[in-house]
């Protein structure tokens, strides 16, 4: 992207038939590469076909940044009452009553949400209609710091032989476009949060056993060492997790990426490697080829029928 591109966006861009007026759009939000809101939105929607199929039924939390990612984060879950009538709401129960969140179920709600300076979009592991049971359970596999990210993908491909190899459970991979690697397996929704997360953490406990000297499930980070953080704590109700493909907010505007496993083995893989920027070849070469996660929708688990197995390999 360039600045005369995003010079051409004009006051408004109309998407799926859908006008959204523009602001500001050459605000600078990441100081470090000069990505402007601009960038931030013709991005979101070059790419929201590929993110509605994991956003499209979830409610989405915001963390926009008006003056930039070094300026102060606005993280929102209540819809604010100027949105559009055309943004898709849904009611999310909490202790003291109720939010109102976002659902991204069309393409110009991406655009809209980069508008308002939301670079990050996260979401909920279970579905609207079915809050209470996630239909995702997901890994968070994070090193101490960038330096070991390489260790984080020995943890993945160790986790994954465990879920599949010994557990028949189909995972998916991830950058966090942070330091670590997410890890998703696709449920039946038919448990709630508490069983789900207390299989999680068996597993993760499994696999810290296992790799002593290269992963831990300790949550207080003075006993964690050099070692890979297996953290479950996302497998809870109202919890998120980054989108894929969604922008983080970090210096180079990274990316979260679905990948295949066998990138994990190349060394040339590394947190930084996609960005805002150097996002696109990649997406190009998927062009009218099969998504990393184009089976995920297909492979649905119930954990009752892998717990006992699990509980044997304990």
């Amino acid at each position: 992207m360039t600045t005369r591109q995003t010079a051409a966006l004009g006051d408004s861009v109309t998407v799926g038939g859908i006008r959204v007026d523009l602001s500001k759009t050459d605000k600078v939000l990441f100081a470090d590469g000069g990505v402007t809101k601009g960038d931030l939105i013709e991005y979101y929607r070059d790419v929201a076909g590929r993110m509605l199929p994991y956003m499209a039924d979830r409610p989405a939390v915001m963390s926009r940044y008006p003056d930039g990612i070094t300026g102060q984060r606005v993280f929102q879950k209540n819809v604010p009452d100027y949105f559009p009538d055309w943004i898709t709401r849904t009611e999310v129960p909490k202790q003291d009553g109720l939010l109102h969140q976002v659902v991204c179920d069309k393409q110009a709600t991406f655009v809209y949400l980069a508008n308002q300076a939301c670079i990050e979009l996260h979401v909920f592991l279970s579905r609207v209609g079915r809050l209470e049971s996630p239909d995702q359970l997901v890994f968070d596999l994070d090193p101490p710091g960038d330096d070991r990210f390489a260790d984080a993908c020995r943890a993945a491909l160790s986790l994954r032989e465990l879920l599949e190899g010994e557990l028949g459970l189909t995972s998916f991979v991830k950058t966090t476009g942070g330091r670590g690697l997410h890890v998703h397996v696709p449920l039946r929704a038919e448990d709630d949060f508490d069983t789900v997360r207390s299989f999680a953490r068996q597993a993760a406990g499994l696999l810290a056993a296992r790799n002593p000297d290269l992963v831990t499930a300790e949550q207080r980070k003075e006993k964690r060492g050099s070692r890979i953080y297996a953290d479950i704590m996302r497998d809870a109700y109202a919890q998120t997790v980054v989108a894929p493909y969604a922008v983080r907010a970090r210096p180079g505007a990274p990316v979260s990426v679905p990948l295949r496993w066998e990138e994990l083995s190349d060394p040339a893989l590394q947190p930084g490697k996609f960005t805002l920027r150097t996002v696109r070849p990649r997406l190009d070469e998927l062009s009218g080829k099969a998504d990393p996660w184009a089976d995920l929708g297909r492979h649905h688990y119930s954990l009752a029928r892998v717990a006992s197995r699990l509980q044997d390999l304990v």
